[in-house]
């Protein structure tokens, strides 16, 4: 739904890789008298042959490369690799090659051809498949590269190759002080988090089915069915299968039945514990072995073997499997895993739900999630009671997966069984819940209904539990945003009452959050010491959703009324949601810290934000108004057109919305239609401005009016709107904009500065828009100045750095300036709020874009190219 809004910004060099280049070109600039050899290993789809091509087409110094590659026939064409380079060069080689010469005469022709060009790459690719005559080729190179400027670079992959393979033979023979060897490893989690927000996905989940192997990780990427099988992985796989004998093949086939690997013990009971069958499944790549256990190396590779098989042998394998792990006490997971497949419903019931719990302790709420669902399938087995609790389970954790619709529907079905069974307080306890989840999906009314409903049955029932004091507190939740803090402190407040009458933690926890977000929405003093509070005792009692909704609170006002402390409140709460694996609070929280960077000038890391906040499976919620809305606001100050793209998706996140999806999404819009020269749209502002006036919210209720005031009309000032918008509004631009200084708010304070006539506090706007880059207000505030006939008008930015001609990113361009004036990855970190390790990727890209090898030839490069000031020097550091 968001992929055009989000198109990403791709770079060029291979993720990861930036050491192995600066080896390679290390390795070519000590070939000025005599050669190189550099090998670079790793396994199947590592990416040998995308790093050295980026190499090679860097050509850094050296002419055009010679590439020859080797093919995996059956009979390869002898020498087929020096076919490729003849094509390349002609003259004297492809003449000796043409007449059929002798092969110590053509390899002399390829020494003379390299030796006339001079300093030259020579890349033979995949050497695991040359024939015999290119590996007297390459023995025949490598005694004599001493004597010539070449850098040999040989790839292949070393993870099916027997230990008697002949090309051991030949690199033996090499002289070991020319050879340089370059292992690739699979990528990173972080940078396969990289690759996936690129593309709206999500890198945990990617990096858990590929390991980090790039051609699995792209594969998937590219895929159009998500939940199916590559086509191009597929078809690896059955060629590494293709003419294995028979008891290796049902080896593999048991193996792909089992996600966690089968331990030898196991083999031997289901009749495959076979040395010859294992020796020829790890020689097909496909298999890892450790010192007990025999898997797949992925579980990308699992899943392709075990999608290939029929149903009826996909059951015969899960059988064979269980009976053995029953007998053995096994984990429950596992039990009920493959009881599942081979459909022994008794099982599946007696260890799914036992699974499920467990998952759910250990905060493992997509496993826990899964085993519930296993258990449903069989759930009328069951009485009504253990049903409904059942289905309440499901929902609870398949929400904390990322899956609100499916958890609204569970909780419909745990409605209706309560019912039948007359429990008016768990009916109430799933209709709170289904409010909850009603204002996830961004259906307030519903939600509204949901939550009078909870109320008025417990209160017509006579219940006076946990379930009152939580329907309670759920009512001043939403009454925050729609009937105003004031009638929300007395919801919170009988929520507490109840609970602490109960001496019920949970309920407590709840209210203490519920009050305390009251309090600060009214501007009282105690609101975060209540949401503090709530969170201790949440976490003390292990109730990790309620620990994670008081930070969130806390975090999301602070960032709303521009708090000095609000970064440090969200990195705690993203820390907790993280580690409590509460994707939804995750998503939320990211969502809600690219309008923070927004606010502070990080644009760019503001945008890296939202591609989170959105990524796949989990796109529906209040994060997406609130992140989709940054990235119209940043694209539009930065005069991108797809600005609008992403507003309009913004748009749909925010009907029938609450205060804190429609104000933002408003705003945006607004902006976008001032930087544009449009009307401003007078109805949907004064729609959005009662709505904040209402819940009497300072800050959305204040940026509203001042956009009605641009609009053209006369809004009310209040003094309960938030200082800056209330001096704007007043005409004191002046302590409109040091407000904004004062809050780190640059692209607001130069708005205020640019509000007045003054031409000092013009000329002081238009440096700061600049250096944000913020091209439509500049160009606008340009023209006004024109006309009111000021003379000093800067020009715009140079165009070198418009252009950026080292092709780097916004987030690149920033951290190398921020290293050229000498600061440290610790100390960029915390200026971009990045984590130190990103900021380590980011100066390795910068590094290899530049193509130097230090920080201090970076800002010497940067100077010279225009990406940062002259006069602002570069680091003493020159480490890499």
């Amino acid at each position: 739904m968001y992929g055009e809004a989000l198109a990403a910004r791709a770079p060029d060099e291979p993720l990861e890789r930036s050491v192995a280049l600066a080896e390679m070109s290390r390795s070519l600039a000590e070939c000025a008298e005599e050669g190189r050899i550099v090998l670079v290993t790793g396994e199947a789809g590592i990416g040998r042959s995308t790093l050295v091509r980026h190499f090679a087409q860097q050509r850094p110094g050296v002419g055009e490369p010679l590439i020859g590659l080797c093919d995996p026939l059956t009979r390869s064409r002898p020498l087929g690799p020096l076919y490729d380079i003849a094509r390349q060069c002609g003259g004297r080689l492809a003449e000796v090659l043409a007449s059929h010469g002798s092969d110590s005469n053509v390899f002399s022709a390829l020494l003379d051809e390299v030796c006339r060009r001079g300093r030259t790459v020579v890349v033979f690719e995949d050497v695991h498949w040359a024939d015999s005559a290119t590996l007297g080729l390459l023995a025949f190179i490598g005694r004599r590269l001493d004597r010539v400027p070449a850098l040999v670079v040989l790839t292949y992959r070393d993870d099916d190759l027997r230990t008697d393979h002949p090309l051991y033979t030949v690199l033996a023979g090499l002289p070991a002080r020319l050879v340089r060897q370059i292992p690739l490893h699979p990528l990173s989690p972080a940078a396969v988090d990289v690759l996936a927000r690129r593309k709206g996905a999500v890198g945990g989940d990617l990096y858990r089915l590929t390991g980090g192997n790039p051609l699995l990780v792209s594969e998937v990427l590219a895929a159009d069915d998500e939940a199916g099988t590559p086509a191009r992985v597929q078809a690896l796989v059955q060629t590494r299968l293709a003419g294995l004998a028979e008891p290796a093949q049902q080896m593999i086939r048991l193996l792909a039945a089992s996600p966690s690997g089968l331990d030898r013990g196991v083999l031997a009971k289901c009749g495959a514990d076979d040395p010859a069958a294992q020796a020829d499944g790890l020689a097909t790549g496909l298999l890892v072995q450790t010192e007990e256990q025999l898997g797949f190396r992925y579980e990308l590779l699992r899943r392709t073997v075990y999608g290939l098989l029929p149903i009826a042998v996909r059951r015969e394998l899960n059988r064979a499997i269980l009976d053995v792990l029953v007998a053995s006490d096994a984990d429950p997971a596992r039990l009920a895993h493959h009881a599942a497949e081979c459909g022994d419903e008794v099982v599946v019931l007696r260890y799914a739900r036992m699974a499920g719990r467990r998952a759910a302790a250990g905060q493992s709420h997509r496993a826990a999630a899964d085993h519930f669902k296993a258990a449903l399938r069989y759930a009328d087995q069951l009485s009504c009671q253990d049903r409904a609790e059942l289905w309440e389970l499901f929902a609870e954790h398949t929400f904390w997966a990322g899956d609100a619709a499916t958890a609204i529907d569970a909780r419909r079905a745990a409605v209706a069984i309560r019912q039948q069974l007359a429990q008016p307080a768990m009916v109430a306890d799933n209709l709170r819940w289904l409010s909850r989840l009603f204002w996830w999906a961004g259906r307030r009314q519903d939600a509204e209904r949901a939550a009078v409903s909870a109320v008025e049955l417990l209160e017509r029932t006579g219940t006076d539990g946990r379930q009152l004091a939580l329907a309670y507190g759920n009512r001043a939740e939403l009454g925050v945003q729609t009937k105003g803090p004031s009638r929300a402190i007395r919801w919170a407040a009988q929520a507490l009452d109840v609970a602490e009458r109960l001496h019920d933690s949970y309920a407590v926890a709840h209210a203490l959050t519920d009050l305390g977000t009251a309090r600060l929405a009214a501007g009282l003093v105690g609101g975060r010491d209540d949401l503090h509070r709530a969170h201790a005792l949440a976490r003390r009692h292990g109730l990790a959703g309620e620990a994670v909704r008081a930070l969130t609170r806390l975090a999301t006002y602070g960032v709303e009324q521009r708090d000095p402390r609000a970064s440090g409140d969200l990195q705690r709460a993203l820390r907790f949601a993280t580690d409590h694996e509460l994707l939804p609070a995750v998503r939320y929280l990211t969502a809600v810290r690219s309008r923070l960077r927004l606010d502070r000038g990080d644009w760019s890391g503001a945008e890296e934000d939202v591609r989170t906040a959105l990524a796949r499976p989990l796109r529906q919620g209040p994060f997406a108004a609130i992140a989709l809305a940054v990235l119209g606001r940043v694209r539009a100050r930065l005069g991108e057109p797809s600005a609008v793209e992403s507003l309009r998706a913004a748009n749909a996140q925010a009907v029938d919305a609450d205060l804190r999806r429609k104000a933002p999404v408003t705003v945006a819009w607004a902006e976008y239609a001032w930087l544009t020269g449009a009307a401003l749209d007078r109805g949907d502002l004064t729609s959005a401005f009662r709505l904040a006036s209402r819940a009497r919210h300072p800050w959305y209720a204040g940026e509203l009016a001042w956009w009605l005031r641009r609009a053209g009309a006369d809004p009310p000032v209040r003094e309960w709107y938030a200082e800056p918008y209330r001096l704007l509004l007043n005409g004191d631009w002046r302590r409109a904009a040091q407000a904004w200084e004062d809050l780190a708010c640059p692209y607001e304070q130069a708005e205020a500065l640019a509000s007045g006539s003054d031409p000092d506090g013009c000329l002081r706007a238009l440096r700061l828009l600049d250096v944000l880059g913020a091209h439509g207000a500049a160009r606008m505030l340009r023209r006004r100045m024109r006309a009111l006939g000021e003379l000093r008008i800067p020009r715009g930015p140079r165009p070198a750095t418009a252009a950026n001609p080292a092709g780097l990113t916004v987030r690149q361009a920033e951290v190398l300036r921020l290293l050229s004036v000498g600061l440290s990855n610790g100390e960029i970190a915390a200026r971009l709020t990045l984590s130190e390790r990103t900021v380590e990727h980011h100066v390795a890209a910068v590094l290899a874009k530049l193509s130097v090898g230090s920080r201090r030839a970076a800002a010497t490069a940067a100077q010279r190219l225009g990406l940062v000031a002259a006069e602002l020097g570069g680091p003493a550091d020159q480490s890499k």
